[in-house]
């Protein structure tokens, strides 16, 4: 039986990996820049990692939300403690796009409103409200379109204002550091005023840290780098180094009601143990200071680069831009030097998502690399 042909395949076969590099069939050698779209954030099969979900697979792999797991309440704590977003609660479930249209559930059943307010360029995942408030028409299908969604430009703070005053809107939702769409953030002085006009008016603030969460912008959150509170934040991707994952944490203000959300493999056994071996390895191997030390460095190895018009992003969430389609580079990176990178609704643009454990020396491997390829390309003086 065929494939059903959606995926765009490079000409790669991994077979095995292990920290920052996979291997293919032909074991060569690829340095991951991408970490499968920022999902290896501990590095492939870590240690802790496998020996966390083979231990657990051998005694309880699966059971229903129907009985008690002791491992959900101990993913909950170690977020809590890690995150410090005190006196949140945690909704388990399997991805990104199933923890956003929770998130986006759970804000009309507490305001009875059904209008969102979403941004331009913005990526929330594929299910049916999470899809319609992603700003690509091409991934929407008609059965989307029945969703009541105003799509505004980053930094509107006037726009948000005047949609927010119409009563109707039960949520605000937003990405603190772009993804697909390209690394964009707004500024401080945006999320800010957003996040105050969202409490004047019965108006959920959900913050998407999908990608940007889990310590990839240099905090464990990405909102965190503002003067912001959300009402809902929703998490996936790094959360599992690469076991389906994804959940939301709710403020206390919002109370639950037996039967207002479910999920039948969300928060399974396995899905903690993954959830907790990442935590656990963030925090003993100090992967966040990581992070912020190796963000830097790379950064400034990129400022180096007179083909780079501009560095997007923060820590280890970054955009480079050239002033060039971007494709045809890549496909070097990967078929020539076996490096991996992401690319970007920005078709000028490569994204570097890459497992939290990088290290100095494999900047170094990327920006050889980067240079030899751009040496025949001459840069207007």
């Amino acid at each position: 039986m065929p494939l059903f042909d959606v995926y765009p395949l490079y000409n790669v076969t991994p077979v095995k990996g292990k920290d920052m590099f996979v291997y293919d069939n032909n074991g060569v050698e690829y340095l991951d820049l991408y970490g499968g779209h920022a999902v290896i954030s501990i590095g492939h099969s870590h240690p802790n990692y496998v020996k966390a979900v083979t231990n657990q697979v051998s005694t309880l792999g699966f059971y229903s939300n129907a009985i008690q797991n002791p491992l959900q309440v101990e993913l909950a704590d170690k977020i809590e403690s890690l995150s410090g977003c005190k006196g949140y609660e945690l909704f388990l479930c399997n991805s990104g796009a199933e923890a956003n249209e929770n998130a986006l559930k759970l804000a009309s059943f507490k305001t009875g409103k059904s209008r969102v307010i979403a941004f331009k360029n913005s990526f929330h995942g594929r299910t049916s409200a999470a899809v319609a408030v992603t700003d690509n028409p091409s991934i929407v299908a008609p059965i989307n379109t029945q969703q009541k969604v105003t799509f505004l430009e980053l930094n509107d703070v006037e726009g948000v204002k005047a949609e927010l005053e119409k009563g109707d809107v039960c949520a605000v939702i937003v990405e603190f550091i772009q993804g697909v769409g390209g690394l964009d953030q707004g500024t401080a002085e945006f999320f800010e005023q957003v996040d105050a006009l969202c409490k004047a008016n019965n108006t959920f603030f959900i913050a998407d840290e999908v990608q940007c969460g889990y310590a990839r912008s240099g905090k464990f959150f990405a909102f965190q780098h503002y003067n912001v509170t959300p009402d809902v934040i929703s998490i996936a991707k790094g959360m599992g180094n690469g076991f389906p994952i994804g959940g939301i944490l709710i403020h206390p203000s919002i109370e639950a009601k037996y039967g207002m959300l479910g999920t039948t493999f969300g928060g399974n056994h396995l899905a903690c143990a993954a959830g907790l071996a990442v935590l656990n390895t963030l925090e003993d191997e100090h992967l966040m200071d990581n992070v912020n030390e190796v963000s830097a460095y790379f950064i400034s190895e990129a400022a180096k680069i007179p083909q780079i018009k501009n560095i997007k992003g923060r820590g280890l969430m970054l955009g480079l831009e050239f002033d060039f389609e971007v494709a045809e580079l890549r496909k070097k990176l990967i078929y020539e030097y076996h490096i991996f990178t992401g690319g970007a609704s920005n078709k000028k643009l490569i994204r570097i998502l890459p497992p939290l454990t990088i290290k100095k020396t494999h900047v170094n491997r990327f920006f050889d690399a980067l240079k030899k390829i751009l040496e025949p390309i001459e840069v207007e003086k």
